[in-house]
């Protein structure tokens, strides 16, 4: 207030004077540092390749990858017999000497076993592993499918983002002639200083907001360089405007596609179907397994070799507390695998109905912001200025048109980015792209 107070006609163009000289410096640093920087930003942004750069060495989808790839080198090991076994020993008489040869009794033993589950359980055990491996390798798509999605969300933060400092460098352009429409005024005696103060205060804040927008372009950069699989601190360039993505499907055929295509389902299937296996292989542990022993009596002298044939059956006589226990287990657990599913059909449902709406309400609210709010509130900011620099309007309407103007292109590109958003993750719910979308309606129309 002692500032505005004392200042005079004089030193306050002395200052401005000084503030257009600090700006043009400020301006030529900016360009220095621009063209005489590295190369980080030569080349534009683009997100087809960073999907690609993604799939290609995300981490978490490697070991993805790598858990789907590993689990099939366990359905051979299952569907084979236990290793068999092998015995040497040797039979004496009598404690005082070696009698091998001269005793009846004294002979060298050689004995090989291999034991055979039941029939069937061997075929169970791969079924079991196999749907196991299944889900894993669905796993895996799913998890491209979110990579896919993350990258997508990023990339059109990072795009607002830059777009944002865009919109408040040209409206720092218009702020620019209120404070010029001010100072004049104020020259002539016509305007309090506080208007000038006022179109200068808002001018700075866009200046600050400016200075944050640059902060978050850093935050998002390293997310993205940790989602494709970079170094953090690897440059990248400024992103491509995205197209408008036409979007044609219905909610009802969405739901329908989610349903045969998503790999979260496909995995909660073969869930249950693994699942289900292992509830026959426990029944099946009701029925004995067996061992067949073969063996060789090694004796010497005139006492002829002796071999023998045996079979060794297992007997489940605890069945109460084991094998009963262990189909119940696995009921239990096919019970939980279905509800499961159930589940993950609802979460599907209600992603895609949430990220529809979000959808369809950014078209309607793009449409009011690109061919109603904007450019009469553009209207009505060039009427306001008009009538300031004559005289018949405050500056405080003109300001308050012009930050209304600046919402709502904030807005309006804000929504732009959450319907682009919105239909990534519907992409990653139901794996139908948004060009599938196109050419399905554009096949539609020809029929």
């Amino acid at each position: 207030m002692h500032i505005r107070n004392r200042i005079k006609m004089p030193e306050h163009r002395a200052q401005t004077k000084s503030l257009k000289s600090l700006v043009k410096k400020s301006v030529f640093c900016v360009l220095c540092s621009v063209f005489l920087a590295p190369n980080a930003f030569a080349e534009d942004l683009k997100l087809q390749d960073l999907i690609d750069e993604g799939l290609k060495n995300n981490h978490d989808l490697i070991v993805s990858e790598f858990r789907a790839s590993t689990s099939k080198y366990r359905i051979p090991q299952a569907q084979s017999l236990p290793d068999p076994m092998f015995m040497v020993g040797y039979q004496n008489e009598g404690w005082s000497r070696y009698t091998y040869g001269e005793m009846e009794g004294a002979q060298w033993m050689f004995s090989a076993s291999q034991m055979f589950p039941f029939p069937g359980k061997l075929s169970l055990k791969g079924e079991m592993v196999a749907k196991e491996s299944e889900s894993l390798k669905a796993s895996y798509e799913s998890a491209k499918l979110a990579t896919i999605a993350k990258i997508k969300e990023l990339y059109y933060d990072l795009f607002l983002t830059y777009k944002d400092i865009d919109l408040i460098g040209d409206k720092t352009a218009l702020f620019s002639k209120i404070e010029d429409a001010a100072l004049a005024r104020y020259s002539t005696g016509m305007a309090p200083q506080q208007e000038v103060l006022m179109a200068q205060t808002e001018k700075y804040m866009l200046l600050e907001k400016e200075e944050m927008l640059k902060q978050k372009i850093q935050s998002i950069e390293a997310m993205l360089n940790a989602t494709v699989g970079r170094d953090i601190n690897s440059p990248l360039g400024r992103p491509v405007e995205p197209a408008y993505t036409a979007y044609d499907y219905s909610m009802d055929g969405l739901l329908t596609m989610s349903y045969e295509n998503s790999p979260e389902i496909k995995f909660k299937e073969k869930m249950i179907e693994a699942a289900a296996a292992k509830v026959k292989m426990a029944e099946k542990e009701y029925y004995p397994d067996f061992t067949l022993s073969a063996s060789v009596f090694k004796r010497k002298g005139d006492f002829e070799d002796m071999w023998s044939l045996t079979t060794t059956i297992n007997i489940p006589i605890f069945y109460r507390t084991k094998q009963k226990m262990a189909v119940l287990e696995t009921e239990s657990s096919l019970a939980e695998a279905r509800h499961e599913l159930e589940a993950t059909r609802f979460m599907l449902a209600s992603g895609i109905r949430d990220n529809y709406s979000m959808l369809k309400t950014a078209d309607r609210l793009m449409e009011l912001y690109k061919n109603g709010l904007i450019p009469k509130t553009y209207q009505d900011y060039e009427l306001a200025l008009s009538g300031y620099i004559t005289g018949k309007i405050e500056a405080i309407t003109v300001i308050s048109r012009l930050k209304s103007l600046i919402d709502y292109e904030l807005l309006y590109w804000g929504q732009f980015v959450e319907r682009e958003k919105a239909i990534a993750r519907i992409e990653a719910l139901t794996t139908v792209s948004s060009q599938q979308s196109v050419v399905s309606s554009q096949g539609e129309k020809e029929k």
